[in-house]
């Protein structure tokens, strides 16, 4: 799938907010760590990719109750689910330089109700196509890898069951994924206010 930034403007995709905080020392001290054996864009991209994929585990799998959501925050705790993780991973990527934004996957559950799913695209300076990446952390049957040729993610589409993958690279999470994170006082809560879409 070809992913379609909502601006023309890259600078919208290497800002710091409240949520890609890539200004916090947190960010930032990772950000110079992973750089220091990574030194050209595309290495630092996949080494920022594979320690946000197996370093910050996803919380349902590690049953942590903890809800974090700023990127400094998922690093700090290591802990989050694919929106925090995507957060995290966007944030280390605008540090050092790299245009990165939030996309997003409609998937079906095993018991058929609809959950959005969140990834990263992210454009290699000098690129000239966006590329999805999904760090969301794998496990028996998730298999996700950094890949700027063939998608490698964590779930595969399934248009039979009702899944498709919303095209746009937001600049920044859209309202309904936002609400779920900080509304959640807990995995339960957060499980129950997962967005089954983003319209």
């Amino acid at each position: 799938m070809e992913p379609i930034p909502e601006t023309t403007d890259l600078s919208a995709y290497l800002g710091a907010d409240e949520v890609l905080d890539h200004d916090h020392p947190q960010v930032r001290q990772t950000a110079a760590l992973l750089r220091s054996a990574a030194p050209t864009p595309y290495e630092y991209a996949k080494a920022a990719y594979d320690y946000v994929r197996d370093e910050v585990p996803h919380s349902f799998d590690s049953g942590d109750d903890r809800v974090s959501w700023r990127a400094s925050e998922v690093l700090r705790t290591r802990n989050g689910i694919c929106y925090a993780k995507s957060h995290a991973l966007a944030a280390l990527l605008r540090a050092e330089g790299i245009p990165a934004g939030l996309c997003y996957q409609r998937l079906t559950e095993d018991d058929g109700r609809p959950v959005v799913h969140g990834l990263v695209a992210l454009l290699l300076p000098g690129g000239d196509r966006w590329t999805r990446q999904d760090p969301r952390g794998n496990k028996p049957g998730v298999d996700a890898h950094f890949s700027l040729g063939r998608e490698r993610l964590a779930f595969p589409v399934r248009p039979e069951s009702g899944d498709y993958d919303y095209p746009t690279v937001y600049a920044a999470p859209p309202a309904a994924v936002l609400a779920a994170l900080r509304e959640s006082a807990d995995r339960t809560e957060l499980a129950a206010r997962l967005p089954a879409a983003l319209e």
